[in-house]
């Protein structure tokens, strides 16, 4: 997948197949489900040795999609959690977490 994150006028888009294949769901159904709250995120900007990168973090259920992107919205690391039956602990939702 060669798409990028997009950054305009302080607003981070990211496109719904990158999402939807992180939480392994349709990317036709990100966008009802961000409007629905099912789908919430969080941005946070590096710091020290991190500083320039973006870690994007979505949540979905008990399923957590994690990218790490650069300054130029290419991703650098991407990640997936699922706890299927079992509750998405606390502390990942944290930032950081």
């Amino acid at each position: 997948m060669m798409a990028t994150i997009k950054f305009e006028d302080d607003a981070v888009q990211v496109d719904a197949a990158i999402i939807g294949k992180g939480l392994d769901i349709d990317p036709w159904v990100v966008q009802s489900l961000i409007r629905e709250s099912k789908i919430t995120s969080r941005c946070e900007r590096g710091e020290g040795a991190d500083a320039g990168r973006l870690r994007l973090t979505f949540f979905l259920g008990n399923r957590r999609f994690c990218v790490i992107v650069d300054e130029a919205g290419r991703i650098i690391q991407r990640s997936a959690i699922d706890f299927g039956e079992l509750a998405l602990p606390r502390a990942l939702r944290r930032p950081g977490g």
